[in-house]
């Protein structure tokens, strides 16, 4: 018998004889205190965003690309880093080649290690997609994948998120369930809330020490 079987063996041994403790969990200490009206999330994911210094924008789902093309100009940045495979990535090509934007698109294909210098170093800004985002903690929900990996959201020093109107849940438990989280969960999570800061021993807060220096956030109302 293999060691890692032995130590399953004790621990499965050990719960003979036991009772199970009765599940105590109460659904309404996690959601009761963060309800809101489905027209106030908006709302409230704006303020809590802007609060800590996130620019957030409201689109349609069929104008957005110009308004990250105005937002690249605006900062004079040259290239943008998505997944081309993506609709969104799809849909920002197909943009920026009808306007003879000179914007260079940059996909994420291949390993860190192979391109780590340019991705620290000449990434201008990242465009990734969102899982949704929590009303009660203004924050939004990011499931970086082998697609979208973290690092597009972590290097960059701009970073903008698309985020559908219809995928703001008023807490997490709600989006956990609404969402099946239990089906299949990632190996990672992040919770977003605002751009990178930090403060040193005398509270002078910087930002872009850790991360993006800006989050942008585009909110795509459902057509």
């Amino acid at each position: 018998m293999s060691a890692r079987a032995n130590i399953l063996g004790k621990l499965r041994n050990s719960l003979d004889g036991t009772t199970p403790r009765p599940d105590e969990f109460d659904e309404r200490l996690v959601t009761e205190p963060w309800r809101y009206d489905p027209q106030d999330r908006i709302a409230r994911l704006r303020s809590l965003m802007e609060a800590v210094h996130t620019e957030v924008r409201q689109c349609s789902s069929d104008n957005w690309p110009g308004l990250v093309a105005g937002l690249l100009a605006k900062r004079n940045l040259t290239n943008l880093l998505c997944v081309l495979g993506k609709e969104h990535g799809r849909e920002l090509q197909a943009h920026f080649d009808a306007t003879k934007r000179s914007v260079r698109l940059l996909a994420y294909d291949r390993p860190v290690e192979a391109w780590k210098e340019e991705l620290f170093w000449n990434v201008g800004a990242s465009l990734t997609g969102t899982l949704g985002a929590i009303a009660a903690t203004g924050s939004l929900v990011l499931w970086p994948d082998r697609h979208e990996p973290r690092l597009m959201s972590l290097v960059p020093p701009v970073h903008i998120a698309l985020l559908k109107a219809s995928e703001i849940h008023d807490n997490l438990y709600d989006m956990m369930m609404a969402q099946d989280w239990a089906a299949g969960l990632p190996t990672n999570v992040l919770l977003v809330s605002g751009p990178s800061k930090t403060a040193d021993i005398e509270q002078v807060l910087a930002y872009g020490a850790h991360g993006p220096r800006e989050l942008i956030v585009l909110i795509l109302e459902d057509a």
